[in-house]
């Protein structure tokens, strides 16, 4: 942002100094502007400082398992937002505070896959945590000025600079088979993310978390993608950070669900054919739907669902309470079947 103030000449069209005065003043105006413009990339480079500054002793390491990833410190109880990729299946963890005084343990409180979120707690020394300002998410633009920070490949306490590149994307970490973490309403940035940036903060230039970095975008037999990032948006760390911490799991997530175990159907040639229901939770919409075990789904609402991702991937952009049709192979038939979507929870 240009906050500087745009410097204004005034010209007397005099007579016989006209040009005189019109050239004078037009070399003013490119002073002016050099000055303005050197302001201006001082305001900017203090407003990156006073943000490292602000926000950086709010992010923590966290290793669990002999691996590390990042955290954003969310309350003064000593609550720690992070991913559940970071935490895996530990119980406790170990947390290295911005400051590097010495290692806290933490208990990990809840987790909810589906949105790759977890919540660890402080218990000893928690007021020595700094807490973070997290924003709103849903006022996040394209082209706004972020920075990441974390701790990528174990080097403590670093911060990336890019842009928000877009917003609302849909990122799935479970490859094309699906049923690993999708996430939905994703921002993309430009700020390098590498592993062990996971957890951590995006940063608007206001001091505020707008998101938590979790993966780059990866090309197939090539690495990673540069300038290719995605973070959970604050709306949802905030949602299911509230619930992990009063309850320790989630029950409205709003997002939809089906209320089933599945995976891929396949062919001989190994190509998706449908989702196959493997289980239906009691009470659930399949459940309510007359679905059972062995059914097929081919589409939803016309739209083929040849993979678990697929299946996913629709789910991903619809609510709890929409209505769907479902296109089922059963028995060698295929028939349709009326569901109405149910809350995705833990």
């Amino acid at each position: 942002m240009d906050r500087s103030a745009t410097a204004r000449a005034r010209l007397w069209l005099l007579p016989g100094i006209a040009l005189l005065t019109m050239a004078t003043a037009a070399a003013c105006g490119t002073s002016a502007a050099s000055t303005s413009g050197q302001g201006s990339s001082v305001q900017l480079q203090d407003s990156y400082e006073q943000v490292v500054r602000t926000v950086l002793p709010s992010v923590v390491q966290i290793t669990a398992d002999g691996s590390t990833g990042s955290g954003v410190v969310y309350d003064s109880k000593g609550d720690i937002v992070t991913n559940a990729h970071v935490v895996g299946a530990a119980k406790t963890v170990e947390v290295l505070p911005a400051s590097g005084e010495r290692t806290l343990t933490a208990d990990v409180i809840g987790k909810f896959t589906p949105d790759d979120l977890a919540v660890i707690r402080v218990t000893t020394d928690a007021s020595k945590l700094k807490v973070a300002k997290f924003g709103n998410s849903e006022n996040a633009s394209v082209g706004e000025i972020v920075l990441a920070m974390g701790n990528p490949l174990g080097l403590t306490d670093s911060v990336t600079q890019g842009i928000i590149s877009a917003t609302g994307r849909t990122v799935s970490e479970g490859g094309s088979n699906g049923g690993g973490p999708l996430i939905t309403s994703a921002i993309q940035t430009s700020a390098a993310i590498n592993p062990g940036n996971s957890g951590g903060a995006l940063v608007t230039l206001q001091d505020e978390v707008i998101g938590i970095p979790t993966l780059a975008a990866r090309l197939p037999d090539a690495g990673a993608a540069p300038g290719i990032g995605f973070a959970i948006p604050s709306d949802t760390v905030r949602n299911v950070a509230d619930q992990l911490i009063k309850t320790g799991r989630v029950t409205n997530s709003g997002r939809a669900s089906l209320g089933i175990t599945a995976q891929t159907s396949a062919n001989q040639a190994g190509q998706g054919t449908g989702v196959a229901i493997v289980d239906v939770a009691a009470g659930g919409p399949a459940d309510k739907a007359g679905l059972r075990s062995g059914d097929v789904i081919v589409a939803v609402n016309g739209e083929a669902t040849p993979t678990l991702a697929a299946l996913e991937a629709d789910l991903a952009v619809m609510k709890p309470g929409t209505k769907v049709t479902l296109r089922v192979r059963r028995n060698g038939s295929t028939i349709d079947v009326p569901a109405t979507l149910g809350n995705l929870s833990s």
